[in-house]
Formats: structure tokens, sequence, C-alpha cells
């Protein structure tokens, strides 16, 4: 397999982790997050940006969505529904580290989100209810009467 080394005239010598560490910020750029490495390959310690993950789920009577959203309160979230748009946005705030504490690692994120969700043409917006428990946002966004299937009797003479 052959490698193609972009040629810098000003570069004393080849280096595998500086073009390691190149290749990943070009990569998490190209994806819209950042990097999480640097000097060297030694991690760097910088708040990363979040986006709470989701699950939506459909049956024939709703749409469910669930949100997580870890060590956030119930206040910290505001959830809305907007042309046809459910939209989901909060912050979770970094907890202040005392002054004798020395942290190695941060991994979690802090900071604002919005997630938005367009709604397909069968829900109805209107009628949409969340509840917020153990660190999970459950949304249930119900179909429309209309949309729902309609079983006819037939009479049988």
């Amino acid at each position: 397999m052959s490698t193609l080394i972009r040629w810098d005239p000003f570069r004393v010598q080849w280096n595998p982790l500086k073009e390691r560490d190149e290749l990943e910020h070009r990569l998490s750029t190209l994806l819209g997050h950042r990097a999480s490495t640097g000097n060297g390959g030694k991690e760097a310690l910088t708040v990363a940006e979040w986006s709470p993950l989701v699950d939506i789920v459909e049956d024939e009577n709703e749409y469910r969505i669930k949100a997580e959203l870890p060590a956030m309160k119930k206040e910290d979230v505001r959830l809305t529904v907007d042309n046809g748009v459910l939209t989901i946005s909060g912050e979770r705030k970094y907890e202040q580290e005392e002054k004798r504490e020395k942290h190695h690692r941060i991994e979690r994120a802090y900071g604002s989100f919005v997630r938005s969700f367009s709604l397909p043409e069968d829900a109805d917006g209107s009628k949409v209810t969340a509840d917020y428990k153990d660190g999970v946002l459950h949304m249930h966004l119900p179909k429309s009467e209309k949309a729902k299937p309609k079983s006819i009797e037939i009479k049988v003479s």
C-alpha cells in the first residue's frame, strides 16, 4: 500500500505523529467535531462540542423520541414545536473546579446544544407531550386521527 505525503519544502524531517495529528484534525473538521489530540499525540484537555443522542421509534399511534441528557436538570432543557419542526435545546453547565483540584482528564462535554427534527406529515405537533426521568427526555408525538389506519366492518347478508 502506498502512502501519499504532502511535500513541504520547509519541513526538515518527516514525523509520522505529526502527520497523524494533521489527518485527525482534517477529518474532525470535515465531520464538524473538534480534534481531541494535539501536542505530539498527547490528548488535549479541552471541552468538546456536544449534542444529545436520540432514538426515534414509530408505532401505529405515535412517534416516540428519547434524548439522552445526563447530568442535566429538567429546567435546563427546552422543547418547542414551530412550523413543523420539533426542537430540543438546553445547556449543560460546567462544574466549577475547586482550587485544590487538578483535573487530569475531562471527557464529558458541556455547553449549549440544539437538536431539530422535521415532523412527519402524519404527526400532530400540537399534541406533543414529554417527561424527563433519569437523564432521559421522553417525547410522545401522536399521529393525527386522519393518518391512523381505520378498519371498516363489512356486513355479510
